[in-house]
């Protein structure tokens, strides 16, 4: 087990990009920038015996500030904040007080808004080899970012066992009332050759999703998934039952007690034999399977398109901030905002 920091020589308001290299004794590889906290590369090794990276993402560090990929929110990789998914009219209230957030989703505020957590560097505070090898980031959102209240500190520590499983564990605090929700933004594909995902089989464990409008924000409706296109308690083709000029961005309620660690989701690629399984202490899973995706000149020079990629965005429920009957995301100074998703890679025996 080994954990590098390497600098990148690029700076961003003063601050230091570093990619912090994770190894395990399988030789399993992730690379990790403190920039939008991105997991970059995910290299396992795949049922051929091959070498093979299960992310989306870039070559260089500089791509990630490309404006036109900038344009498309795509967000490969990074860690979402204050607030993932979507913001009702980019408002709430808290303790009688109603904050505006910008749209930037139509009348929504989508993934924290225009400047979150995903295009800030991240102070490095530790590393260990020990028992594995891992690394912890923090930020601190100041009061009034992105118009959300309070000073919020959050420290998010990845750590790669030898089990191949990649943990991410959040914690955050904060000195007044604010809505936080966070999640990670990983595109995943497993197939040795990339391109579109249809033929990847998933199951997610949840027997209910999040009704949306047509923006896509979640109106506080929970429908069961029988006999509807977004069953997937049982494992199928992602394109199976979809439409394919529209895929999936939804929400599901995960079937679950709500805080405990649990299986959320688990999708296997039958080419390469890999099985990525997603454990979760959060109520819901967001799958998207990357309708908007557009990016120029990624890995090895590919340009990615929708399709090519799947997220589980494990999460509290979207809007719950303004849906009293969701589980609440509302963050007082005497507690603790506690999160844990894993990302295990297996093989399909």
């Amino acid at each position: 087990m080994s954990v590098q920091q390497i600098p990148t020589g690029k700076f961003i308001d003063g601050e230091e990009v570093i990619a912090i290299e994770l190894i395990n004794s399988k030789g399993t590889y992730v690379k990790i920038f403190n920039y939008g906290a991105i997991i970059n590369k995910f290299i396992v090794q795949n049922a051929q015996g091959e070498k093979q990276d299960i992310v989306l993402g870039f070559d260089t560090f500089e791509q990630y500030l490309d404006e036109k990929y900038l344009e498309n929110n795509a967000l490969i990789g990074a860690v979402v904040g204050r607030y993932a998914n979507r913001i009702k009219n980019g408002r709430f209230t808290i303790e009688g007080k109603t904050y505006q957030l910008a749209q930037n989703a139509g009348t929504d505020c989508l993934h924290g808004g225009i400047t979150g957590f995903d295009k800030k560097v991240w102070d490095v505070i530790d590393t260990s080899e020990a028992p594995h090898a891992s690394v912890t980031l923090e930020y601190e959102s100041v009061d009034g970012e992105e118009n959300f209240p309070g000073n919020l500190i959050v420290a998010l520590t990845f750590e790669l066992t030898d089990n191949d499983e990649l943990i991410l564990s959040y914690e955050a605090e904060t000195d007044q009332a604010t809505a936080i929700n966070l999640t990670h933004h990983g595109y995943f594909n497993l197939s040795p050759k990339g391109g579109n995902l249809a033929d990847h089989k998933l199951q997610i464990f949840g027997s209910n999703y999040l009704e949306q409008d047509d923006n896509y924000s979640v109106t506080g409706k929970v429908i069961p998934v029988k006999d509807t296109p977004l069953d997937f308690t049982k494992m199928k083709a992602i394109g199976h039952d979809w439409n394919a000029e529209e895929g999936y961005d939804q929400t599901f309620v995960l079937d679950k007690t709500y805080g405990d660690l649990s299986l959320a989701s688990k999708t296997i690629d039958e080419e390469s034999g890999l099985v990525l399984s997603v454990y979760t202490t959060e109520p819901v899973a967001h799958l998207y399977t990357s309708k908007y995706l557009r990016a120029k000149n990624g890995k090895g020079g590919r340009d990615y398109i929708g399709y090519d990629a799947f997220c589980i965005e494990t999460q509290h429920h979207p809007n719950a901030i303004n849906i009293p009957e969701f589980p609440g995301t509302v963050l007082k100074p005497e507690d603790l905002y506690t999160q844990t998703t894993i990302y295990k890679v297996s093989l399909n025996k």
